[in-house]
């Protein structure tokens, strides 16, 4: 199967070494992602206030609700993409573009309609104080409806990552943050829209990279090139896309409408307490980047080798994304000691005592168990490539449930260090069933029970 120069096949050499030369892109472009998020943070809080600050918080769940859905979609989708690259069948690798396309943008057109139709009320349900919830609802209505705009980025960045290229999508993503910052200051500063020109700017910035990677596959990536004939999908073929890319999408939905309804719990903390939590999550997005990178591109490699049928490939990449992710917590868990209450200032644009103490002490706890995230972020993104589904949703599960326990029963009597120690606990009950699961695992095992079933997908 031909393809770009740049695309990288996870079935040959060093496990270590092509995951790496892999998720390395995929870390950057995530960096670079999350830099214009903080940039529109940063930008809201210096010129606009702690208030506007706030409105923005307020709804940062709900956006990483959607985002994370979507992301997870495109990313089930191109599994599969990956398991038939892996095997070099190149018509089914075709197809499965051509219905990620279609699914994916008929599914978004049901969420993001039915969401905008009805955003008032859920951000009343997310308990937005009043005094946010206008500047909250014109933020986030806009960044909804440019959610279509965001799944087609994911979508042709986990199609070129299936196939090996992660360095297309980073190359793209540097521009439109560059492009972000630009855009951020020109809308709130030059032309004065508040938080909704921060708003703006993410979409546009996004819209810019989501050209320039449609170039870039129709110049160089003949084999994600399809034509009419390849829309013709089977009913199997439709229904183990949306096992993938549901299973996926659920999964982080699940995870992030547990922060949704976390986030309702913090609403009613007050601003203080808002900001802090805002700029915490901020801090703690930027020292998970590297785990969570390494979960996706475990996705990517697991899906290639399972393709491929090399099982024993599967085993070895996943030991060193383990020992990998474990050395990586144990630096973050320093930083987190010692500078934590200096990027809360710095993010928050604050000198406010109340803030910063809440902010460091949320990272100061929660970063000190981050090697669980490690095994869980790990585990279950390497089931999904090579097709368990149930599992991860199950551990997601666990974590909704826990946290909605948390919201309801012990915000309420110890306030924000019921949040605090949230993510702690449930990560711990939510990391049992990914390691039972994966040691039962014939892949992990190593018996040859699990037969290359590529003909079923």
């Amino acid at each position: 199967m031909k393809a770009s120069k740049t695309t990288l096949n996870l079935t040959q050499g060093r496990p270590l070494k092509r995951i790496l030369l892999f998720a390395i892109p995929i870390f950057l472009g995530n960096l670079f992602q999350i830099f214009y998020n903080l940039v529109d943070t940063k930008i809201v809080g210096s010129i606009l206030g702690e208030d506007a600050l706030a409105a923005v918080g307020a709804v940062s769940s709900l956006y990483a609700l959607f985002t994370g859905f979507f992301n997870g979609l495109s990313l089930g989708f191109s599994v599969i993409t990956s398991r038939y690259f892996g095997s070099g069948d190149e018509r089914g690798l075709k197809r499965n573009v051509a219905g990620s396309i279609l699914l994916g943008f008929a599914t978004a057109a049901v969420l993001i309609v039915g969401t905008v139709l009805f955003i008032q009320p859920i951000l009343l349900l997310l308990n937005v104080p009043d005094k946010q919830l206008e500047t909250a609802c014109a933020y986030i209505s806009i960044l909804i409806w440019g959610m279509f705009v965001t799944l087609a980025y994911n979508l042709c960045a986990n199609m070129l990552r299936a196939i090996g290229d992660s360095l297309t999508p980073l190359i793209f993503l540097v521009i439109a943050s560059v492009l972000n910052v630009v855009l951020d200051y020109a809308f709130i500063l030059g032309f004065g829209t508040g938080v909704k020109g921060a708003a703006v700017a993410t979409v546009l910035a996004q819209l810019v990279s989501v050209i320039l990677c449609l170039i870039r596959i129709y110049v160089g990536f003949p084999v994600l090139h399809i034509t009419r004939s390849d829309f013709a999908l089977t009913k199997s073929q439709v229904l183990a896309m949306y096992e993938s890319g549901l299973s996926m999408g659920l999964m982080s939905s699940l995870v992030n409408f547990g922060s949704l309804v976390l986030q309702s719990g913090i609403n009613q903390l007050g601003t203080t307490i808002i900001v802090a939590h805002t700029a915490a999550r901020k801090v703690f997005e930027i020292w998970n980047l590297p785990v969570s990178v390494l979960g996706a591109a475990m996705a990517t490699y697991c899906g290639q080798n399972f393709g491929a049928g090399k099982y024993d490939r599967i085993r070895k990449g996943m030991k060193d994304a383990l020992l990998l992710g474990s050395m990586w917590v144990a630096f973050i868990f320093v930083l987190a000691h010692t500078v934590s209450p200096y990027l809360i200032a710095f993010l928050a644009s604050t000198d406010n005592a109340k803030i910063i103490y809440w902010g460091a002490t949320y990272l100061k706890v929660d970063m000190s168990f981050l090697i669980v995230v490690v095994f869980i972020v790990i585990l279950r993104n390497s089931m999904q490539g090579f097709g368990d589904y149930k599992t991860p949703i199950f551990s997601s599960f666990i974590e909704l449930v826990g946290k909605l326990v948390f919201t309801f029963v012990f915000v309420r009597l110890f306030g924000y260090w019921g949040i605090i120690w949230t993510e702690p606990v449930i990560w711990f009950l939510m990391v049992i069933p990914l390691i039972v699961m994966t040691l039962r695992n014939p892949i992990w095992s190593g018996t040859k029970q699990m037969a290359d079933n590529m003909e079923n997908v």
